[in-house]
Parts: C-alpha cells; sequence; structure tokens
C-alpha cells in the first residue's frame, strides 16, 4: 500500500470502499476488513436503513450515492487504496444494463483514486464444454447471457489493469454463509432466512458434484490476497475451492445433520414450474438459463491460490452448514449443539 507515516511513525490505516456492502460477498469482506483494522466505507443509496440491517457493520463509514453514478463513486472512493466491486443486480434484473455500468463506475472511481478493485468472480464464465475440473487458463466459452456478461465484466478490468489499475479477481461457486443474500441458492432452496426448516429444494441430480463457496472463509481469502498485492501482477484471476460437494446432495445431508432432522425431507426442484413461470417471471426465466450447473460437475482448481497463500481457509462443511443456518435464523431451539455436531 502506498500509505505514508505520520509524525507518531505509525501509519494510518488503509480505507476501502464497498461497493454491495448489503450484499453477501461485499458485507463478508467488510467484516474481515474491519477485523484487520482497515478503515471500510461503504456506498448505498439509502445508508440509514442499510446500516441498520448489516450485522457486524456498526464501525462502517456510510456514504449516500449510487453505483449507477459514476461520479458519486468517485467521490466516495477519494483516499481509499481499495475498491471491493460486490455489487449484483437483485433477482437477475437486468444484468446488462445494470452490472456492466455499476463496474464502469468503479473502474473510473480506480483510476481516479489510484485504488486497486477486489472483485467476487463465479463459474458462470464457463459453459459445459469447460471440462469437469476448471483453472484460471480454462477456455471461457459461456452459452448463456450471464455467463457472458461475467466475461465481459472481466475483460473490462483486464483493459483497466492495462490503464494502470490493479485487479485481483476470486473466482467462486455458489455462496452460502451467516449472512447469505437472497441471490443465494442456499437461501432460497436449502433454507429460508427467519424460518426453521421444513424441507429443502434440491436443483440437481443428487449424484452430481456441486461447488460451494462459504462466505467467511472466501472473504479471508480474498483479504489475504490483498495483503499481497505488492507481490502480485497488475492483473491476477485466482480460483477458490471452496466445498466440493459430491455426491452434490451431500450439502443437505449436512443441513439434515445441523438441524438434527436425519429424515428431513429432500425434495426435487420445481423446474418443469419453473419454466412454466419463466415467460412471466425474470427470476425463473433466469434461473432456467444456469441450469446446466446443476447438471453438469464443474469444479474450480485452486492450485494457484494455494501456491500464493500456502493454503486455502477452509471451514469444515458442518460446521459451515449450522453457523449459516445458525445466522439466518433456521435452527430451533431444539437443534443439536456445535459441540455435539463436531463430535
Amino acid at each position: 500500500m502506498s500509505e505514508h507515516p505520520t509524525l507518531t511513525g505509525v501509519a494510518p490505516a488503509p480505507t476501502a470502499l464497498i461497493i454491495g456492502v448489503t450484499g453477501g460477498v461485499g458485507g463478508e469482506v467488510a467484516r474481515t476488513l474491519l477485523a484487520r483494522g482497515w478503515r471500510v466505507r461503504a456506498l448505498n443509496r439509502n445508508p440509514d436503513a442499510a446500516a441498520k440491517n448489516c450485522i457486524g457493520l456498526d464501525r462502517v463509514e456510510w456514504v449516500r450515492g449510487d453505483a449507477m453514478d459514476q461520479a458519486s463513486v468517485v467521490a466516495a472512493a477519494k483516499g481509499a487504496a481499495l475498491i471491493v466491486h460486490g455489487a449484483n443486480p437483485p433477482g437477475y434484473h437486468n444484468w446488462r444494463g445494470l452490472a456492466l455500468p455499476m463496474l464502469e463506475s468503479s473502474i473510473v472511481a480506480a483510476k481516479a483514486s489510484g485504488a486497486r478493485i477486489l472483485f467476487p468472480g463465479t463459474v458462470y464464465n464457463f459453459g459445459p464444454d469447460a471440462g469437469f475440473v476448471v483453472d484460471e487458463r480454462s477456455p471461457q466459452r459461456p452459452l448463456t447471457r450471464k455467463g457472458a456478461i461475467r466475461v465481459e465484466m472481466e475483460q473490462r478490468l483486464e483493459a483497466a489493469s492495462r490503464d494502470g489499475v490493479q485487479v485481483i479477481i476470486v473466482r467462486a461457486g455458489d455462496f452460502f454463509g451467516p449472512q447469505t443474500s437472497a441471490n443465494s441458492w442456499f437461501s432460497n432452496a436449502l433454507a429460508q432466512p427467519g424460518k426453521p426448516v421444513r424441507f429443502m429444494l434440491y436443483p440437481g441430480p443428487r449424484t452430481i458434484g456441486h461447488a460451494w463457496a462459504y462466505l467467511p472463509d472466501l472473504a479471508e481469502t480474498m483479504v489475504r490476497l490483498v495483503e499481497r498485492a505488492e507481490s502480485l501482477a497488475q492483473f491476477e484471476v485466482f480460483h477458490f475451492g471452496g466445498h466440493w460437494a459430491e455426491p452434490g446432495v451431500e450439502i443437505a445431508q449436512a443441513v439434515r445433520r445441523a438441524t438434527g432432522r436425519p429424515n428431513l425431507p429432500i425434495l426435487p426442484f420445481p423446474w418443469p414450474l419453473a419454466a412454466l413461470l419463466a415467460p412471466f417471471v425474470e427470476m425463473f426465466r433466469e434461473t432456467l438459463e444456469m441450469r446446466y450447473l446443476w447438471r453438469t460437475p464443474l469444479r474450480l482448481e485452486n492450485a494457484k491460490l494455494v501456491e500464493v497463500l500456502g493454503a486455502e481457509p477452509h471451514t469444515p462443511l458442518d460446521q459451515a452448514v449450522r453457523m449459516s443456518l445458525e445466522g439466518l435464523g433456521c435452527l430451533s431451539a431444539d437443534a443439536p449443539s456445535g459441540a455435539l455436531l463436531l463430535a
């Protein structure tokens, strides 16, 4: 970091601007940065409401503004050493019309402030032809609109790196965690925030593996990479291995263990109903487009990440699932304790 020592010889805490702090990744990275002694600034259209609803972010400096407005992002990024771009259009709504302009705002702000950009990537970049195990050099030939937009977003970030902005991208599987956002399969199909788990909807064939990313582990990984940024190239992409569930239904079995209900129903996701409603409901239409990720195993190879960090932060699956359910308010009083669960 290009921080200058003060008269007392102690360098001031670096500042990070979070775009999308109310989302799963943005919020978890903000908590991790705060724990590391960073100053965290968050841009939000309604900061008063966001501050009340975000757990563990009481030390955040809230700034009113819109990620679609370049001027407000540039102003919020003044003096920042890092911009975490975790913004996603809610409910998959209007990705091209929202995701690309929001990213462009962060790029313009990074150029103005000299900040580096930390960007959470996904597996959407890869089509069914990518193969079972993909690394950072695997071909990106997405067949979906969101996949194509994700590739374009990374291309724009790579172009920005050639224009002086350091960029770190960390691709990961489906997110889950104590503060999982509404866009997550975990908090839509396997659990409903604020309610005990009565049944689960599993989206794919039970035997096919699936990649999951526990948000606290992912955030820890991203921040550790930022701490090593001076030794990284101007543009870096890493794959986060996370939890590879094989068979895929193992994630649902972990929910059964966490709730202490070994016979908790695991039902198939109602894809026929989603197809029927797709012409009228954008969420179902966009979800159907990504169904191939449940039918085709796609595992992220994290060798490059491990080479840089030495090891990937990793919480055991049962512990991660239990903590996620606790954070989402989905465990009843008679659920087994953590000590019993991990015994």
